[in-house]
Formats: structure tokens, sequence, C-alpha cells
């Protein structure tokens, strides 16, 4: 089968390095790259890190408001489809790219294999609520990762071609688990980044979603770093658009938190796995802090991640931007005096099998094919 397969954003290049490979074997894949994350340190040293090929086409659409962003990618994206005539596109989770890339095959009569199907926040201020309810709504082949994503599809009437995979992250942390497992990983991020990092010394945090680029909640959330911080210092991976945000609104963040530019894959499993705890907004990185059994705030009233949550033990907790009970449950998953001790148990004992879900869409293809 000939596929384009849409990718654009730091995510979507980790799920496209765990299933490449697997595609590859069966198929022949052209590589699109929309941009969506346009700098570097976002997303370009992802490439030579993860062993992605280059794009086939690099589309350079970064930066605007939704409308420009999803706009440009159309005018971009279809005369590529036309010129390269694939038997499907293939398209990742919730982003504009994700939307642009099954809207731009479903005009042109392109079927359409939507990989992450189903998730739901029910949510619709959200936009990746919306774009991954039009991106199932238009696909043909819808790969799921959990059964609650499953009963979402069934819910709205989506039963044909849905297929649960399992999750594609699940199966390029297990890839490089064994890599970021010794503390001498940490240590030499720790020199990379200048900063004293033990495992167990530290709790790391991202902050993304557009949800939480508003001011108010920026003084929330703040606020609950700054509070971790007074316990042990917090790296911050700062998206630049939060980055801007923050500046614009003249939010300056507690001297305890210590903010880094995003980090590459390896880099960012480390800084979780040998941290006390995480602090997020980012479905990505809940899960593998739950892989990892790192304790987990997660930074929003509600998740997709449903079963990441149940089956935590209580490790992972959406806490929103209550400040009091994040930091009721930093003490409670992090306590200072035994987190040296939780984080090194939990790096001797990491045992993280591969999810199996590259090989099943790529199974599933060929017989569609």
């Amino acid at each position: 089968m000939r596929i384009v397969s849409v990718v654009g954003t730091r995510p979507q290049l980790i799920k496209a390095a765990a299933l490449v490979p697997a595609l590859r074997a069966r198929h022949h894949d052209v590589f699109v790259d929309t941009g969506q994350h346009y700098d570097e340190a976002m997303a370009g040293a992802f490439f030579a890190e993860l062993a992605l090929p280059r794009p086939d086409h690099s589309l350079g659409v970064g930066g605007g408001s939704h409308a420009e962003q999803t706009a440009r990618m159309l005018l971009a994206l279809e005369p590529i489809l036309v010129a390269e005539r694939p038997d499907a596109v293939l398209v990742y989770g919730d982003t504009n790219s994700t939307l642009v890339g099954a809207l731009a095959a479903a005009k042109l009569g392109i079927p359409v294999a939507h990989v992450e199907a189903g998730l739901r926040s029910f949510d619709r201020r959200m936009p990746e609520e919306l774009n991954r309810v039009i991106a199932d709504h238009l696909s043909c082949w819808l790969f799921a990762p959990t059964p609650a994503a499953v009963a979402n599809l069934a819910a709205e009437g989506i039963t044909s071609g849905v297929l649960q995979v399992g999750d594609l992250m699940q199966d390029l942390a297990a890839r490089v688990a064994a890599e970021v497992r010794d503390a001498a990983a940490l240590a030499a991020v720790a020199s990379s980044l200048d900063l004293p990092l033990a495992p167990g010394g530290y709790a790391f945090a991202t902050v993304h979603r557009a949800e939480n680029r508003e001011p108010s909640a920026m003084q929330a959330w703040a606020a609950i770093l700054a509070d971790a911080a007074a316990v042990r210092p917090v790296v911050l991976a700062l998206h630049p658009g939060t980055r801007a945000a923050l500046d614009a609104a003249g939010i300056a963040l507690d001297p305890g938190v210590r903010v880094i530019a995003p980090q590459g894959y390896r880099t960012t499993l480390t800084l979780q796995l040998h941290a006390a705890a995480v602090l997020t907004d980012s479905g990505g990185v809940q899960r593998e802090a739950g892989w990892l059994r790192t304790p987990c705030l997660i930074l929003r009233d509600r998740t997709e991640w449903v079963e990441a949550v149940a089956e935590s033990a209580g490790r992972i907790v959406v806490v929103g931007l209550d400040r009091r009970r994040a930091a009721d449950e930093m003490a409670r998953l992090a306590p200072a005096d035994d987190a040296l001790r939780l984080a090194a148990e939990r790096a001797a004992t990491m045992d993280l099998a591969p999810a199996g879900a590259a090989e099943a869409i790529s199974v599933a293809l060929s017989a569609a094919g």
C-alpha cells in the first residue's frame, strides 16, 4: 500500500519513530512534515535522535492562529496528495496537522487512517478535542490505543474499521528504557544542562496547552510549581509559546523553578524517570510517567487517558489548578524524606514491555490493502 503519513509536532514524531520501521517493512511510506512545531528545539533534533527519515515533503507551516495555520497547511498539502496519489493518508493524534491530513484526504476521496483514535476529553473548548472528533468521523481505519477509546467511538456510532492496537508511545519508550534507567544517564543530563540533579532530588514539569496560557491559569500553575520548589527544585521544560505567554502577562516564576528548553526524547524520559514527581498538562508525558511509575500530577481538570489514571495505583492524579490539592498530593506521592529511595527503587526495578501497536497497525493496513 502507498501511504502518506502526516506529522507536525514532537509527540507525532515520537509516534512516527515507533511506527515508521514497521510501516516501511510492508508499505511504501511518503513522510510529510507540516512544520507545526517549527524550530530545532521543538522538533528538528528529534529526527536525528529517533532515527527518523527526513521528510519527503516539508510544508514549513508554523505559527499563526488556528485558522491561519490550518488554511496554510491545507493549501500546501492538497497538491502533494494529488501528486503522490496514495492509497491512504495516515494521521496521528489530535493536532492541527491531524485535522488537515484527514480533511485534505477526505476531500480528495483518499481513505484516512487515524492513530490514537477514540480519545475524548468531552470538552469542546479544547482545539485538540475538535481535531480528534473530526478526524475520527472522517477515518476508515481507527487505531484505538485503549478500551475506553473503542467505547467512545461506539458511543458516537463508529464501529467499522475500529481496532484496539495499544499505545505506540509505549513501544518507543520500551525500546529506549534500558538506556535511561541508570543514574549515570541522569548525571550526563545534569552535566549537559548544568543543573545539580540527583535521583529523587527534583521535580520535572511541562506546561503547553492553550488553556494553561491564560493569565489566570498561568498564575495558578506558577503558584503550584512554586509550592513544589519550596521542597525541591523544579525543572520546567518550557514550550516557547508558554514562555511567550508568561512574558506577555508579566508573570515571573519562582527562583526554585529552573527553566530549560524542550529536550530530546531520551533526555525527557531520563528526567521523568529519576524525578521525585512529574507535573504536566501533556497527554504524552502523563502516559510516560505512568509506564515509568513516576508520581504524576495532571495540571488539567480532566484527561483523555482515563486508563493511565485508573491503572496507576494512585500514582497519577488529576489536580487541575487546585493549589491545595496539588500540594497535598505532592506530599503524599513524593515525601521529602523518602523521595530518593523511591526514585532509586523505581529505576532499578523498571521493566517496560512494548505494546505491539506498531506491528498491529502495519499488519492491519496490509490486510486492508
